[in-house]
């Protein structure tokens, strides 16, 4: 035997605590894998390709180490405690994965693990998420549609009233997510615990449909987006293209959505910015061939759609559900500042951005187009050849102004794919949650080594395959039920946070536990959560009343109904079917019953006090210029 063949055994502890026998070679050139009872783990080859055997460990040899490391990456992470806590966490879209490996493997390598998956997503990613992420259809195409239908005032009027619901359910979202930091299915979960079993499946159900929905509606928006240049070319053509990119971006796991999302929320940041400087000039007569605008348009054709008041309610009521829709992904900000460092500090300022948010990416936006796009133009409506327009690009284009419109538009497509990209990011990690809390086949309960829930990923990609109806005459058709699905379930979803947020301080109260015990407490209060409880009540029935009579029409459509509302029906047979699946008929759980210890945090509240303290006295003796930004950010 050659000296370089010499084995020195050491002990290997698989994830079941049992001890492995194994071999290793001093050669730097070597891959090892240990197998045992058939599960491979790692094996050792040499140059020449010969193998020493050992007890209870098989060497195989491979001619390719890069194509099996690429085969075995895809295996069973076990080596992270059946990840239950997988990039699951979608607050932040990846946890630390904790290895099971005791005594066997160097701390210095175990550090530089966790360090590597803890920068996956970083603080200059969430930033950008907080402001950016979520814009994408709903607030740069489905608009055109809802200017149509309520002019500029009651499109206005309608953001703004949902803005501030958005800031409650922020809030309420915050709160419950620094508590519950440890319980798997981050908001999802909460109605397990709060409200009632049936309500959390049907609403967790819902949302995670309205993710799996949105990866093919923004890709039938891309290719809705690619006609404004050209209708010539087959629409499939750029789907497949935009397809695989979205699979290939999300290959990689988080690191790849971090990175592709970062990037997409600076090319939109930039040109809202840039839309907003544009716009003025525009208005003011600066550019274009119109001159002075003015406030034109909200004279005529008017600031509302129609002549009766009743009307113009009507409009503001068909705004609801889109700007709910627009406004998804918001909840995602106050979940990820509950994972910090120091949770208490971070969710103020995360409610901070979230309001930045929408005042300036959406309703100062909102504002600029109605003094640039009169609510009757043609152009808001698809065209006969199915052309759909955004109205940031007929905002512009309009009143002749020349190559900028081609620059909004591509950045639209940019932020539609974002939009994408991290649709099919949340929809596998959401049906993975649903397995791991039984509401799903555990046939989804599947994590590979570089932490990639591939089953729940293929699902993804297979509701992906929706989008090539976009060579179909009914495109548009599509795209609306689509948005059906998806509309409704954001203000499921609201509501189920405020509820259970509400529920969770009336256990407290009803329990005599103090508030102290919080790490964080919503700034709005239950007050916050009624509001926005009622909001989105009337919302609905608002909803209601316009899917069934919609508006400039004198007669009831069944087909604008469900094209509107399906979510709703859809919502009632998972609420109904879980009771009689596992004939657990409570509406609600009674407040004395909710278990507030369980996957609970209880803070220390005279620790909670000090610190309070503490930070009111440095910030007075700060200079000004920080407190200025204190009071900002």
């Amino acid at each position: 035997m050659r000296p370089e063949d010499t084995i020195t055994p050491y002990e290997l502890q698989d994830v079941k605590g049992e001890a492995v026998s194994a071999s290793r070679s001093p050669p730097d050139n070597e891959v090892e894998y240990f197998d045992k009872l058939g599960d491979a783990r790692q094996y050792t080859s040499n140059l020449e390709g010969e193998g020493t055997p050992t007890e209870g460990v098989s060497r195989h040899r491979i001619k390719n180490p890069l194509f099996r490391n690429f085969i075995d990456s895809f295996k069973r992470g076990e080596t992270t405690a059946r990840i239950a806590d997988l990039e699951n966490d979608l607050t932040t879209a990846v946890s630390p994965q904790l290895s099971n490996y005791h005594g066997s493997i160097p701390s210095d390598e175990v550090v530089i693990e966790k360090e590597e998956l803890k920068r996956d997503i970083n603080q200059r990613h969430m930033v950008f998420m907080a402001i950016g992420s979520g814009v994408g259809t709903g607030l740069l195409v489905g608009n055109a549609s809802t200017l149509n239908s309520a002019g500029p005032a009651g499109l206005l009027i309608g953001y703004a009233l949902m803005g501030t619901c958005v800031y409650c359910v922020i809030q309420a979202a915050g709160e419950l997510g620094v508590t519950y930091a440890n319980l798997i299915g981050g908001f999802n979960a909460y109605p397990a615990i709060l409200v009632a079993p049936s309500f959390a499946f049907s609403v967790g159900w819902i949302y995670t449909l309205q993710w799996l929905c949105m990866t093919p509606l923004e890709l039938v928006t891309a290719s809705l987006t690619i006609k404004y240049w050209t209708t010539k070319v087959d629409p499939d053509v750029f789907v497949v293209i935009f397809y695989l990119l979205i699979l290939l971006i999300n290959f990689f796991g988080s690191k790849g959505y971090a990175e592709a999302d970062f990037f997409f929320n600076c090319m939109k940041l930039a040109m809202i910015s840039g839309f907003f400087i544009l716009g003025i000039v525009v208005a003011c007569g600066g550019a274009g061939h119109d001159g002075y605008l003015g406030g034109k348009y909200w004279h005529n054709p008017g600031a509302f759609r129609g002549e009766k008041a009743i009307d113009h309610f009507k409009g503001v009521s068909s705004v609801f559900v889109t700007s709910a829709f627009a406004f998804g992904g918001s909840e995602f900000v106050a979940l990820s500042a509950s994972e910090q460092a120091n949770p208490r500090k971070s969710i103020p300022s995360a409610a901070k951005l979230i309001l930045y948010r929408i005042i300036w990416v959406y309703l100062t936006s909102i504002t600029i187009l109605g003094f640039l796009v009169p609510w009757d133009s043609p152009q808001l409506q698809p065209s006969s050849d199915g052309k759909k327009t955004s109205p940031y690009v007929v905002a512009i284009a309009m009143h002749g102004v020349k190559v900028v419109p081609h620059l909004i538009n591509a950045v639209i497509l940019m932020a539609v794919l974002s939009v994408s990209n991290s649709a099919f990011f949340y929809s596998s990690r959401l049906l993975l949650s649903l397995s791991q809390r039984g509401y799903a086949p555990k046939w989804f309960d599947y994590v590979d080594r570089k932490g990639r829930p591939v089953r729940a990923m293929l699902i993804s990609a297979l509701f992906g395959v929706i989008c090539f109806c976009a060579t179909s005459k009914k495109e548009t058709d599509v795209f609306s039920w689509l948005l059906a699905i998806s509309g409704l379930s954001t203000i499921f979803t609201y509501f189920s946070i405020c509820v259970s947020h509400i529920r969770m301080r009336s256990a407290m109260k009803v329990q005599g536990r103090s508030l102290g015990e919080l790490g964080f407490r919503s700034q709005v209060g239950t007050y916050g959560s009624f509001y926005a409880c009622l909001l989105l009540v009337l919302s609905l029935m608002a909803e209601f009343w316009v899917a069934l009579a919609p508006i400039g029409e004198g007669k009831l459509d069944a087909e604008s109904f469900f094209e509107n509302y399906l979510a709703a029906p859809i919502g009632i047979v998972f609420y109904f079917g879980y009771m009689i699946w596992k004939k657990d008929f409570r509406i609600f759980i009674r407040s004395k019953d909710i278990d507030l210890d369980f996957k609970r945090q209880v803070f220390d509240e005279d620790l909670i006090k000090q610190e309070d303290e503490e930070y009111a006295e440095q910030m007075r003796n700060a200079p000004r210029w920080r407190k200025v930004i204190a009071f900002l950010f």
